[in-house]
């Protein structure tokens, strides 16, 4: 090895020292003791805790709350799931030669920049069944006979709250599948162009296989969200009516600290990282095995 090879493997060895100290001071740790208090009965505020084996793991399984919880997080997976492919198509819109597309561009992120709970709050007046901006607009419209209880209907409540989630983060993504677009060389699409390929061909065939590395990404970041959505919910219905809105994080929060079962709530983060994971790995075999059928199909 050369010296300054040498010099290269250091440098990087040195750099990564306080990452990887920070993600087990901040990652590892925590996630370990998460684990151990999952077999707890701690209250969160005595010294002792008593271990209780997998009593929580059960009473988990048969609350039916959590499990209304975690079907009303569902609601918001499978929205943003279908608002993906919009999303993909806003991108490659804006990463053509359209006019204005900085602008575009600004008015799609901003959403992501502002503060959650002030967009929460700000959609809150929005749906208001008192003087609600919405059901103005619906009444200019001549359409009043949709009005609704946006906040309080139990049939369209998570609706309304996953159209608010969508409307702050759809603009993340959009962003992230155009940082991936146009970093695919242009000699690749101009060649394609050549062979006679048109706009799907080029979509088909050369953008969608070129950027599936983000696509996964976005496919993660979805689960991820969808399984810890908080904020919206939490400021605009409070769980409610009854836990026709609450989520799975946020039960786990109002177990913790307004139950004080610190061991119960442990035990539910416990399984929301788990089902990320597994969640995440059915949707990642399921999409490549589209893929590569779609892949055979075309050789046959």
């Amino acid at each position: 090895m050369t010296k300054l090879n040498k010099k290269r493997q250091k440098f990087i060895i040195i750099s990564l020292i306080v990452p990887v100290l920070l993600l087990i001071g901040f990652v590892v740790f925590p996630a370990i003791d998460l684990f151990r208090m999952s077999f707890t009965n701690w209250d969160g505020y005595s010294k002792n805790s008593q271990f209780i084996g997998i009593s929580n793991y059960l009473s988990m399984f048969q609350n039916k709350d959590l499990w209304m919880s975690l079907k009303n997080n569902a609601v918001y997976f499978i929205v943003h799931l279908c608002m993906i492919f919009v999303e993909l198509a806003f991108a490659v819109l804006l990463t053509g030669k359209l006019r204005g597309a900085k602008f575009y561009k600004t008015m799609v992120f901003m959403p992501y920049i502002i503060n959650g709970v002030a967009i929460a709050y700000a959609f809150s007046y929005f749906f208001s069944p008192i003087n609600g901006a919405f059901d103005a607009i619906l009444q200019s419209l001549h359409l009043e006979a949709l009005s609704r209880n946006w906040l309080s209907d139990t049939k369209i409540i998570n609706y309304v709250l996953s159209f608010v989630s969508v409307w702050r983060f759809s603009g993340y993504h959009v962003i992230l599948f155009m940082a991936a677009l146009q970093s695919i060389p242009q000699e690749i699409e101009e060649a394609a162009r050549v062979d006679g390929a048109n706009a799907w061909h080029l979509f088909k065939y050369v953008q969608i296989p070129a950027i599936m590395l983000m696509v996964d990404f976005v496919l993660f970041d979805n689960i991820r969200g969808a399984l810890q959505v908080f904020d919206i919910p939490f400021v605009m219905t409070s769980g409610g009516p009854g836990y026709a809105s609450s989520t799975f994080t946020l039960y786990t929060i109002k177990t913790a600290f307004a139950f004080s079962n610190f061991g119960l709530a442990s035990t539910m983060a416990v399984a929301i990282m788990v089902m990320i994971v597994v969640i995440y790995i059915i949707q990642n075999k399921v999409i490549h095995g589209l893929l590569l059928r779609d892949r055979r199909k075309e050789h046959v």
